[in-house]
């Protein structure tokens, strides 16, 4: 997969998706979460970006959180898991054309 990222068009609004999905899978932290899909991304996500998509979810009750030492640890909601599965669903019916033309 290529680390190169558009001049133009943003993949920005992807990133509560991102974060709720990698919650499905285990609970992590602010950093945690920010290493793992700046990873997929290709570059390091920064706090301004992660935090204040945290705090958005938190405020629409898809995610929370329970403080551990300094760390904030945080968890995906049953509310939170069904509007992951609806978006994904939606993602996936939306784009299986882009993705099959791309393989040839």
């Amino acid at each position: 997969m290529s680390n190169e990222s558009p001049q133009i068009i943003s993949l920005k609004g992807f990133l509560t998706f991102q974060i709720l999905h990698e919650l499905t899978k285990a609970k992590l932290c602010g950093d945690e979460l920010a290493d793992i899909i700046g990873s997929k991304k290709g570059s390091k996500l920064t706090p301004g970006t992660i935090y204040p998509a945290l705090k958005f979810l938190r405020k629409k009750k898809l995610v929370k959180h329970k403080k551990i030492g300094r760390k904030k640890i945080y968890t995906i909601t049953e509310k939170g898991t069904k509007e992951c599965e609806i978006v994904r669903k939606n993602f996936l019916k939306i784009f299986k054309t882009v993705l099959k033309t791309s393989k040839k």
